[in-house]
């Protein structure tokens, strides 16, 4: 059963850089994308789904794109497009069709609300460049990248996961343990496509199934740990905003989770701003090359304190800003 419907974008909408995002994984495993199209395989109430995302501006064409495949974007932290990717303008909207493989049509309301979330299309870019347009350091970014928006994941338990694979490691290697995270819980839409595995199917699996598929000891114990909570109800991860922080310090009390994991968890999964990533060796260099100095975490944390409640948005630009430098 499938459910279609389209959405307006904003006209600062970046189109290039949610393909991006999306594009992170050259075997196209699990996401699949063309020139003005992403393919996601996923989850919804447990039953294998494909989520199909078509970009279009007034004539047809796709964001930013000349209707051609476009090449893939070299991995940055956060798999960012190009930096001149262009806005939407006005009249783009977006076409979304859920498939699922059985089960009952899914809700309209729920698909716009999972599209509207992947999208970021909520997320206060306008104010945060009214209010910091003109940071000495930052605004310049700001300019260069307008309406720049965090991608977010499908749910907040894949950015969890997400987060526990990319500690200490480089986005490629992120990138290849999920991957092979994914064949591991081996669940397939009838498209073809792999999807990512809800708590779950991930709790079905034992640490020597995550050891064979590349994962440390500690990061295939803090998985499996996390995955068997959520499933059993003992860690709640669909919470309002507003209980944000009782989220933040139960993942906190977990073995294997820190404040960079909670924070970029809550960040990709929640599209909460506000949380501090001097942790973050990219959001640390990219600082240290707009002061013109090396920084560590403790001034990186200081110099976020003023963007409050956007400190998160601010990395994401620090991130960004990464890419006008290349």
């Amino acid at each position: 059963m499938k459910t279609s419907l389209t959405l307006a974008l904003p006209p600062d909408f970046r189109g290039d850089d949610l393909l991006a995002f999306h594009r992170r994984d050259s075997q196209a495993l699990a996401e699949r994308v063309t020139a003005q199209c992403i393919d996601k395989g996923l989850l919804w109430q447990g039953r294998p789904a494909y989520l199909s995302l078509v970009l279009q501006s007034p004539g047809e064409a796709a964001l930013g794109m000349t209707g051609k495949r476009q090449p893939k974007a070299a991995a940055t932290s956060e798999g960012a497009g190009k930096a001149a990717a262009e806005t939407a303008g006005p009249g783009a909207r977006v076409t979304a069709t859920l498939a699922v493989d059985g089960g009952p049509r899914p809700a309209a309301a729920a698909v716009q609300a999972l599209v509207s979330h992947l999208l970021g299309l909520a997320q206060p870019v306008a104010e945060f460049a009214t209010a910091h347009g003109r940071h000495p350091q930052l605004g310049p970014v700001i300019a260069q990248l307008p309406g720049l928006r965090v991608p977010q994941t499908a749910t907040p338990f894949e950015a969890l996961t997400w987060a526990v694979t990319g500690q200490q490691i480089s986005v490629a290697a992120a990138v290849s343990l999920r991957r092979q995270l994914i064949l591991a819980a081996d669940l397939r839409h009838s498209s073809g496509l792999y999807c990512y595995p809800d708590a779950a199917a991930l709790a079905r699996l034992d640490e020597t199934d995550l050891r064979q598929a590349g994962f440390s000891r500690s990061k295939a114990a803090t998985l499996l740990d996390l995955a068997r909570a959520v499933a059993a109800g003992e860690l709640d991860l669909s919470c309002p905003a507003a209980d944000l922080p009782g989220l933040q310090a139960a993942l906190l009390a977990r073995r294997g989770i820190g404040p960079w994991t909670v924070n970029y968890t809550l960040l990709r999964g929640f599209a909460w701003l506000d949380g501090s990533l001097h942790g973050d060796v990219a959001v640390r260099r990219a600082l240290g090359l707009l002061l013109g100095r090396t920084v560590e975490a403790r001034e990186t944390e200081a110099w976020l304190e003023s963007f409050r409640p956007w400190r998160a948005l601010a990395a994401a630009h620090l991130w960004a800003s990464l890419r006008l430098q290349a």
